[in-house]
């Protein structure tokens, strides 16, 4: 049997929590479709998250070194987000578990109606 309890960082829960929370991973796929964008343009595109919610996802995102973020020394200050080398590496994998979840829907929807 694999251990999943190992001392130290375990990656498999070290990197889904950070994925799995319900903005990131939608943060990601709206500046892969879009490239650089502003932090406005990110909130609209995404229509339902709050600017909190927004900020908080986006330094957590740089933080791990998956988007980049940019500052333009200008009145007003204008800031700029996109994927890194490692945010663009992601991607393949999150569109396969975007396919696999449009699916896969349809019948786990069914199912739990029916349990």
């Amino acid at each position: 049997m694999q251990n999943f309890h190992p001392t130290g960082i375990c990656p498999i829960r070290n990197i889904l929590s950070r994925l799995s929370n319900k903005w990131a991973t939608l943060i990601l796929v709206t500046l892969n479709a879009n490239e650089t964008m502003r932090f406005s343009d990110i909130q609209k595109s995404i229509g339902d998250i709050s600017q909190r919610m927004l900020t908080v996802n986006l330094r957590m995102l740089e933080t791990d070194g998956l988007i980049s973020r940019k500052v333009y020394p200008e009145i007003p200050p204008r800031v700029e987000y996109k994927l890194t080398e490692r945010g663009y590496s992601l991607i393949p994998h999150i569109k396969s578990l975007i396919e696999w979840a449009i699916d896969n829907t349809p019948l786990i929807m069914k199912e739990r109606e029916t349990s």
